[in-house]
């Protein structure tokens, strides 16, 4: 399992650790990264993920998992988010034209 983010693409940084005595010595920055279990309201149905607290503060703030897919790059995505979000479009230009 890698430290990256399924939403955000957010991955460990490298920096320094600075003594006392200004020696440098290499260091990780790790992203806090939790496990949880995100509903999309369109699709019924609920995916297991592994996220940066950011990214779950972003997902309430866009309003839930299909409006932040929606807005999000592919890029960024982790490959199991790409087919949710190719998906979630299917989905809604299925509603779309029915409407």
């Amino acid at each position: 399992m890698s430290w990256r983010c399924d939403l955000t693409g957010k991955k460990p940084l490298v920096g320094h650790k600075v003594s006392h005595s200004n020696i440098k010595t290499k260091r990780r920055f790790m992203p806090n990264l939790q496990n949880v279990t995100l509903i999309s309201d369109a699709l019924g149905r609920s995916f297991k993920v592994r996220v940066s607290t950011n990214a779950l503060r972003t997902v309430d703030h866009r309003g839930g998992l299909d409006a932040f897919l929606i807005k999000a790059k592919e890029a960024d995505l982790a490959p199991k988010m790409v087919t949710v979000k190719r998906q979630l479009a299917k989905k809604l230009a299925k509603t779309e034209a029915a409407a």
